[in-house]
């Protein structure tokens, strides 16, 4: 038996099957991606098996209902052929799960409707999220399908964190902070349980790739966040602004940009993209080495020490710092600079263990003098999600509850 987690994106499908041994979860066996989902794209499929790693193109044949539909029904045909893999459940990343849902959920029609709400506030991910579920329960009517929200970890965050300044008509309708990378965060936080004692004080977490963000969490809860309302605040990011005064959007606005232009601005113009005018690729420019491409590293990697600096002052101290994200995971050089910035809080980094950090496994980088831990963790949302979906169906919520809508 084994439950199935996805991450559907504009045109993209990322996967992992993870067994389910005794009742619990185990690491994937099956692991993968699909390219080129896009109306007119040429998917292809990317799997690793067994440590093997094989790639196929897909052909969408004429009259196809969708090149979604067609990598759907090859993923099937290749989980049956694994060992007769027997799939209990659909594990789905949902980005954005407003004030709503705080914990993982059976998809129904009701739910999505819910959820379809939430689009404005993550629209890179939200709309691409709910368009996979419906995929998936289109292909595989006979399984559960679950959502499991990024922003569910951040659900019991201190008001002082989560409210705006802002006219409490607008927190009514839902104006606050939420926080994101909440399932990265969830494994973040288990494996570092599971390897030192510390990892139940004060922790700082550094989720960093693409999108980033940090959350500073307290006996293993969230307390504070650099994300909020939407996927755009806090650190600097691939092609994201990361905090932006206000002001300047009015100013935006004074000067003719409508919402269409601001929105693509902020989500796909700016950040290391924007800064470097190279790629919104932290390799890309750690190899280009140019004036441009190290005024966006040296601003990404501010941001990071500015940020952490503010998180810390809300836990009144730290005891551990971990790096995760595809970021956080590879960069020794930008982990090296953070936590050198860091210094101050007697944090003393191992530059031996740092560089032999390879992005596998969870592994400590600190000094033996470093009064405060420092981790790399790859992290795992598709192992949480997994586990989420494994918690639901062992809970014995009834099937045919989900099955009213």
């Amino acid at each position: 038996m084994a439950i199935l987690a996805v991450n559907a994106g504009s045109s993209s499908l990322k996967f992992s099957l993870h067994p389910l041994q005794d009742g619990q979860v185990q690491p994937h066996v099956l692991s993968g991606c699909v390219q080129g989902l896009e109306p007119g794209g040429s998917p292809v499929m990317d799997w690793k098996y067994q440590g093997q790693k094989q790639q196929e193109a897909l052909g969408v044949p004429a009259g196809a209902a969708s090149s979604f539909a067609v990598a759907l029904e090859r993923l099937r045909v290749l989980v049956q052929s694994l060992q007769g893999a027997d799939i209990q459940a659909v594990a789905h990343r949902v980005v954005h799960g407003g004030g709503v849902f705080t914990e993982s959920v059976y998809v129904t029609d009701a739910v999505l409707e819910q959820l379809a709400r939430f689009n404005s506030l993550a629209p890179l991910h939200q709309p691409h999220n709910l368009a996979g579920i419906r995929q998936f329960r289109a292909a595989f009517p006979e399984l559960p399908q679950v959502a499991c929200f990024d922003t569910a970890f951040h659900a019991n965050m201190p008001e002082v964190d989560y409210a705006f300044a802002l006219p409490r008509a607008l927190r009514e309708q839902g104006v606050r902070r939420y926080g994101f990378h909440g399932l990265s965060y969830q494994y973040v936080m288990s494996v570092l349980h599971a390897q030192t004692l510390r990892g139940r004080g004060r922790v700082v977490m550094a989720h960093l790739g693409n999108g980033a963000s940090l959350c500073a969490c307290k006996d293993g809860v969230s307390v504070a966040t650099t994300m909020g309302f939407s996927a755009l605040d806090g650190l600097m990011m691939g092609t994201r602004s990361g905090s932006l005064d206000a002001g300047v959007l009015l100013y935006l606005l004074e000067q003719g940009w409508d919402h269409g232009r601001i929105e693509k601005l902020l989500y796909k113009q700016s950040g290391l993209l924007g800064v470097s005018g190279i790629s919104a690729d932290m390799r890309a420019l750690r190899a280009d080495g140019s004036a441009d491409a190290q005024r966006a590293i040296a601003q990404f990697t501010h941001r990071v020490v500015r940020e952490t600096g503010a998180l810390i002052a809300c836990l009144d101290g730290l005891d551990v710092l971990a790096f995760s994200g595809g970021i956080g995971e590879n960069d020794a050089v930008l982990r090296e600079q953070v936590c050198n910035r860091l210094a101050w809080t007697g944090l003393r980094i191992d530059a031996q263990r740092n560089r032999q950090a390879d992005g596998h496994a969870a592994w400590a980088i600190h000094a033996p003098d470093s009064r405060v831990e420092i981790w790399v963790v790859p992290t795992d949302e598709g192992r949480v999600a997994a586990r989420e979906a494994a918690a639901l169906l062992e809970s014995g919520q009834a099937l045919d509850r989900a099955a009213e809508t």
